[in-house]
């Protein structure tokens, strides 16, 4: 037997051994959703428990791993094959496999517990890149087989899944490595892993247009300013503030503004009344806290609203590996539908408003409770299983790009 024969026979037998793994694990398990109030926000940091989130995650990570994998394989085979595709799954099981060597090893050993700490710094490393090697397979499938509606549909439903378990599981890791790594950043010593108990709004929205208008200086060497606005209905004239995860607010508010900065300066560039304003509304209700940024970029078509958030209609140049002119402010195109699923994990919403020829409205909703924010987790059944199976029936409307039919032949005899 040849080195490479051998090779590759034991990549079978370990992925055929995965399998079965996944398949037992996903069988007997289901995925426990989490609130922010879940994460230590009521005790603190001082008073989290290193052991119960050990006893908690070496369940639940090979569960939202073995959830994310099984359905992977209902993918058309077109798509697996990609080398990108089949790059990621390797990713999912090796760090399931390392995972579930922890199911049955006892808190009560340090060295278990620092070592789990290792694997989870390990893993997430791995996964790193997850979500441009998986937008580069798609892109490798849609440049080889076309479109087709079927199984855009169903690329896009099994993305915005795959995603969205993905933003939970390294959710999970980062509590986890944050509040028992040992390193405590000292420019947020108050927050409790990745959440602010206390996030100032207002604050992060000023962080992401920096971040975005320095992004637009460098290439277009202007921007547009920023106004903002609050309204506390709750306890007004005073900042709008709420349990949530910085990071994920800075990542939805930075590509919201980057595609406003974008539009607005392309559109009105030359103009002798130079750049409107961008303005960003902050209200804080009894249920929720609504973000809405409003451009005059020109705004987008009614039919191309959900083009936006689809991830098969990019219209974003293909990203190159090497520095080029390209403009920065674009990319895989996947920044929106990615932003929404942030939205959407804690149970708010991102929707998208236009009126074109004026400009735009993009409004984040967010949970003003943190006892209502529970993660939004995709689950793996009967009903997802039958999605990837089903065939779409016939429009039962009818079709506008089709032509009118002629009534005048129709005409009654008098």
């Amino acid at each position: 037997m040849s080195v490479a024969t051998a090779a590759r026979t034991g990549t079978e037998a370990y992925h055929e051994g995965g399998d079965v793994a996944v398949a037992l694990y996903h069988e007997h398990l289901e995925c426990a959703a989490v609130s922010a109030c879940s994460w230590g926000i009521s005790g603190g940091r001082d008073n989290a428990c290193e052991k119960t989130s050990y006893m908690f995650l070496r369940k639940e990570l090979p569960v939202r791993l073995a959830n994310t994998m099984r359905e992977v394989n209902l993918l058309p085979d077109n798509l697996l094959n990609r080398p990108s595709v089949g790059l990621v799954q390797s990713w999912y099981m090796q760090s399931f496999l390392e995972l579930l060597e922890y199911e049955n090893k006892s808190p009560e050993d340090p060295h278990v517990l620092d070592d789990f700490l290792d694997v989870l710094i390990k893993v997430r490393n791995r996964h790193n890149d997850v979500v441009p090697t998986m937008a580069q397979g798609v892109i490798e499938y849609k440049e080889k087989y076309g479109f087709d509606p079927f199984v855009s549909s169903n690329i896009q439903y099994f993305l915005d899944r795959f995603y969205t378990n993905r933003i939970s599981f390294r959710m999970l890791i980062n509590q986890h490595t944050l509040l028992f790594g040992g390193d405590i950043n000292p420019a947020h010593p108050k927050h409790i892993g990745s959440i602010d108990p206390n996030c100032n709004v207002a604050e992060v929205v000023k962080d992401a247009y920096e971040t975005a208008k320095m992004l637009c200086e460098q290439y277009y060497l202007v921007a547009p300013d920023l106004e903002v606005e609050e309204f506390n209905a709750k306890a007004p004239n005073k900042p709008i503030q709420v349990v949530y995860v910085p990071s994920h607010l800075f990542h939805m508010l930075f590509e919201l503004f980057k595609n406003s900065m974008r539009a607005t300066v392309e559109l009105h560039e030359g103009k002798r009344e130079g750049y409107p304003s961008i303005k960003t509304l902050v209200t804080l209700g009894k249920e929720d806290l609504s973000i809405k940024i409003s451009d005059q970029g020109g705004g987008v078509p009614l039919r191309k609203i959900d083009r936006l958030f689809n991830y098969m209609y990019s219209t974003a140049p293909r990203p190159s590996l090497e520095p080029t002119r390209a403009v920065p402010l674009a990319g895989f195109g996947y920044g929106l539908p990615i932003s929404r699923l942030y939205a959407r994990y804690f149970q708010g919403d991102l929707k998208l408003y236009s009126m074109e020829g004026v400009g735009s409205d993009a409004v984040i909703y967010l949970k003003a409770l943190s006892s209502e924010s529970f993660e939004r987790l995709p689950v793996f059944n009967k009903s997802a299983w039958r999605h990837y199976k089903t065939t779409p029936e016939a429009d039962d409307w009818s079709n506008p790009s089709s032509e009118p039919r002629d009534a005048s032949k129709y005409k009654a005899n008098r």
